[in-house]
């Protein structure tokens, strides 16, 4: 007969003794299955003892994860999640440098494990780890230059400790003060700090970023795009990607009226640039977090354009309509200036309704009335004018092709510039927030300032390709 379905075959280790094989009854308490184990091995204070996966992981075994122990896994008997936690809390104090190490590097794996980061949490250990950060290490400073690698790893396991134990959520990123911020930040700011010490410092930052509202205008006072860009132009992929992460979390959660500002920093910094050449371009794979990175920053740069997709021209505006009046000079070249007082009223308007039909504007009469349609708003009239300004050739040759087909075989311009802007939008996501988990960056958009702009040139010319190539008419419009 099969065993029954809450009976689990286990070995136990326990250090210096051979390893037991037990039969654990998953209805019994935890407690009493750890304390008949202790019995075996004539172990008091069972209390003092836990059960532990011995596979690496190094878990502690709860009655909320019991359920997960199959059989043939083998466990380890150890010291209990909070004697451990007390120990530890005292062995970091320690005044000898080689015991506060060891302890630290203890401190730092233990703390991937909820059940033990809850009790070392409940012993204030959190408390600890920051004033260590903010003026224990200070204690240090003097013995730096004679054991610098020590000093190293004393900080770096000390913010591992700090990045695992924050990770459970147990505790509010609110808690944190400026001086331990302005620590942080400046092992970011020190272009020689030490890789570890300087991935574990990026992290605290992101999550400070994206957890506080009043630590992001903390670290942002700190931490200047100017000071991040060096750390992408590094060969170290996990340093990138930590530093893609703080500028895409400052970008994420800037304020509505500075968001534009930071883009424009980004810009001016070259960030772009140098992503592609350091990043994108070098010569390695990307791997699925930076990908996740790429994506983000992709996402948070389209999502710039959503003010504009969502804003409706105003036929009375007269700068707007302007821009409507530059597509007709640019595409005619017309003489008349728009404003001109000269010439028949009625001659001119039959003129501009007649090369506005030319354009492929739906209202002939007054074209600003086709971009009234939110999405895509202004950002499809954007796109109109940058097509004619930057490729000027391209956009008079479609728009005289055009105007010599038959009505019935023309590609209207206009109507397919504010339809594909739109269709662009929603396969772009424009407006959206970024996915958790997508990784869908696009390459191309990381080779142009104008990205977006540029993909719509090529879009309206490949579209009033294939409209040719159809021989398409005005019925084929929605399908082409």
């Amino acid at each position: 007969m099969p065993p029954p379905a809450d009976i689990v075959k286990v070995a136990i280790e326990w250090p210096g003794a051979f390893p037991k094989l037990m039969e654990i009854d998953q209805k019994k308490p935890l407690s009493a299955i750890i304390k008949e184990v202790c019995d075996g091995w004539s172990l008091s204070n069972h209390e003092y003892y836990a059960l532990q996966h011995a596979d690496g992981s190094n878990f502690y075994i709860t009655e909320k994860n019991r359920n997960e122990i199959k059989n043939g896994t083998i466990l380890r008997l150890t010291t209990s999640p909070a004697q451990n936690a007390l120990q530890l809390h005292e062995r970091i104090q320690s005044s000898s440098m080689d015991a506060k190490l060891e302890a630290l590097k203890d401190l730092a794996g233990y703390s991937r494990d909820v059940t033990f980061a809850q009790e070392f949490i409940n012993l204030d250990g959190i408390s600890l780890l920051t004033q260590m950060v903010e003026s224990g290490t200070e204690r240090y400073q003097k013995l730096q230059k004679i054991m610098k690698p020590c000093f190293g790893d004393m900080l770096s396991f000390t913010l591992t400790a700090f990045v695992e134990l924050m990770d459970h959520g147990i505790v509010s990123w609110d808690t944190f003060s400026v001086a331990f911020i302005k620590k942080i930040a400046s092992y970011v700011n020190k272009f020689a700090t030490d890789i570890a010490i300087l991935q574990r410092s990026l992290a605290i930052l992101e999550s400070m970023v994206l957890n506080s509202h009043d630590l992001y205008h903390k670290v942002a006072q700190e931490i200047t795009i100017g000071q991040l860009i060096p750390h992408l132009q590094g060969a170290d992929q996990e340093i990138q990607t930590y530093t893609t992460a703080v500028i895409n979390a400052l970008f994420l959660k800037a304020p509505d009226d500075k968001r534009q500002e930071m883009a424009n920093i980004l810009a001016q910094k070259q960030l772009r640039s140098i992503i592609l050449q350091h990043v994108i371009r070098a010569q390695r794979a990307i791997n699925n977090e930076m990908a996740h990175q790429l994506y983000v920053l992709q996402v948070l740069t389209f999502n710039l354009l959503e003010d504009r997709m969502m804003t409706k021209m105003d036929p009375q505006d007269q700068a707007q309509r302007d821009i409507i009046f530059e597509l007709r000079r640019i595409a005619f070249d017309a003489e008349l200036e728009p404003n001109s007082g000269g010439g028949n009223v009625e001659k001119r308007k039959s003129m501009y309704t007649r090369d506005y039909k030319k354009l492929g504007f739906i209202n002939h009469v007054n074209p600003a009335m086709d971009f009234t349609q939110i999405p895509p708003g202004m950002l499809a009239l954007d796109n109109m004018l940058y097509f004619a300004k930057h490729h000027q050739d391209a956009y008079i040759r479609i728009v005289l092709e055009n105007s010599s087909r038959e009505d019935k075989h023309e590609c209207p311009f206009g109507r397919s510039s504010i339809e594909l802007t739109k269709l662009l939008c929603e396969i772009l996501k424009v407006g959206e927030l970024p996915s958790e988990t997508g990784n869908d960056f696009h390459p191309m958009f990381f080779t142009h300032d104008r990205s977006f702009e540029e993909f719509f040139c090529i879009c309206i010319q490949l579209l009033n390709k294939t409209w040719k190539e159809m021989r398409a008419t005005s019925e084929d419009f929605n399908k082409i």
